[in-house]
């Protein structure tokens, strides 16, 4: 009898250890924020909305000097000119710098923007490919890197996963 309970004890403990093995297995990771950057069209992305940016401040930059300069001609002809006149001419040198900062928030919401709906572009090409590969494999979780605090090396999907995205999507049309 006791021999019994002591086959019985060790076959649960087996099968319950083997399928907590099974399930620990079909357990992977991805580094999302990986895959989005360093994927061929995250890339693409990422260089065209740099570009963009630094030719926006860049023409900013430009705006912003030539109001420098026309502050300090505005100063220097301070004695020169009538209080009305100066009055006025400060009046449209703020405007102008209202416009400039109005110019350059603009800028950065339109890049981020797009940047969003570049992301969104990637996520949804990523999320078909995502299910291919854990039916393939027989996947039953994938866990975002960010949210492993230790795991092991092999059960990184990022390579294989950024592999089948590049093969799949070139590009994102941004414009």
């Amino acid at each position: 009898m006791k021999s019994n309970i002591k086959l019985l004890l060790t076959t649960i403990i087996i099968i319950l250890f083997s399928i907590s093995k099974s399930q620990a297995d079909s357990t992977y990771y991805l580094d999302f924020k990986y895959v989005l950057n360093q994927s061929e069209a995250g890339k693409k992305a990422q260089s065209f909305l740099k570009s963009r940016l630094d030719k926006g401040f860049k023409n900013i930059q430009q705006k912003e000097k030539k109001i420098q300069e026309e502050e300090k001609k505005i100063i220097q002809q301070k004695k020169l000119i009538s209080a009305d006149e100066y009055k006025q001419k400060v009046t449209e040198l703020r405007k102008k710098v209202n416009d400039l900062q109005k110019e350059r928030s603009s800028l950065l919401e339109s890049v981020a923007k797009q940047r969003a709906k570049a992301k969104a572009e990637l996520l949804k090409n990523l999320q078909p490919i995502m299910k291919d590969y854990m039916k393939e494999k027989q996947i039953k979780m994938v866990i975002d890197k960010k949210s492993i605090l230790l795991g092991d090396s092999n059960l990184d999907i990022t390579k294989d996963i950024i592999s089948k995205l590049n093969d799949k999507l070139k590009k994102i049309k941004l414009d």
